[in-house]
């Protein structure tokens, strides 16, 4: 029984999780390195290697048990999160009030 209840939690809760969270910093970081080749003068290269991670991120994305809509929307709310922390770690940006404001909304707000 307790094997059955986690295969199914994975299945039904953390393998999704993993998912969005590998195809944020796939979409996140391809679109990072793309713009360090065109905003700061980086090589060449890295453009590529982002245009690949990103490439990579459509895949990514199909792993997805739901349908598209769903996922892409459940995607759009994580994407948020993982951009304000991306911003965090590597641009020394503090997210406001109103950028955590916007989370919470998304997050919580009655369906």
């Amino acid at each position: 029984m307790l094997k059955l209840l986690n295969t199914e939690l994975f299945l039904n809760y953390l393998k999704p999780t993993l998912i969005f969270i590998l195809a944020g910093l796939c979409e996140i970081g391809g679109g990072y390195l793309v713009w360090l080749w065109i905003r700061e003068n980086k090589s060449v290269g890295i453009g590529i290697l982002g245009f690949i991670i990103l490439g990579v991120y459509g895949l990514v994305a199909t792993w997805q048990p739901a349908n598209f809509a769903k996922t892409y929307a459940t995607y759009g709310g994580i994407f948020i999160v993982m951009s304000l922390a991306w911003a965090w770690k590597f641009d020394n940006y503090i997210p406001n009030k109103f950028d955590l404001i916007g989370v919470l909304i998304i997050f919580f707000a009655p369906r």
